[in-house]
C-alpha cells in the first residue's frame, strides 16, 4: 500500500495533503463540488504506508482523499469517520490538529 503526499508549511503549521495512489490524477464531483486530485497538490511523492503514518502525526494540518488513507487516520485517532465526505464514491477528509 503507497500514497501520494505533498507536505508544505503552512501558518506555521506542517500540512499534509494525502491520497491513496490510485487516485492521484482523478477528478471527482457532484452537483455542488468538483476536486481535482492533481499532481501538484497531492503528487509530491509516493510513499510506503509506514513513512505515511509518520507524517500524518507530524502534520498539523491535513487533507486526505481515498479509502485506504482515511482509514489509516481514523486508525491513528487522528481522523474521525463523523467528519468524512464522500463524492463520485471518494472519501475526504480534513483535519486541524488542536
Amino acid at each position: 500500500m503507497r500514497f501520494f503526499v505533498k507536505t508544505s508549511a503552512y501558518q506555521n503549521s506542517n500540512m499534509l495533503n494525502m491520497c491513496d495512489e490510485e487516485l492521484l490524477g482523478r477528478t471527482i464531483k457532484n452537483e455542488k463540488v468538483q476536486i481535482n486530485i492533481s499532481k501538484s497538490y497531492y503528487g509530491q511523492r509516493l510513499v510506503d504506508k509506514t513513512e505515511a503514518q509518520q507524517l500524518m502525526q507530524n502534520s498539523s494540518i491535513l487533507n486526505l482523499v481515498g479509502k485506504e488513507t482515511i482509514q489509516m487516520s481514523v486508525d491513528l485517532k487522528i481522523g474521525s469517520q463523523q467528519g468524512v465526505k464522500t463524492i463520485d464514491d471518494v472519501p475526504f477528509l480534513i483535519v486541524f490538529k488542536m
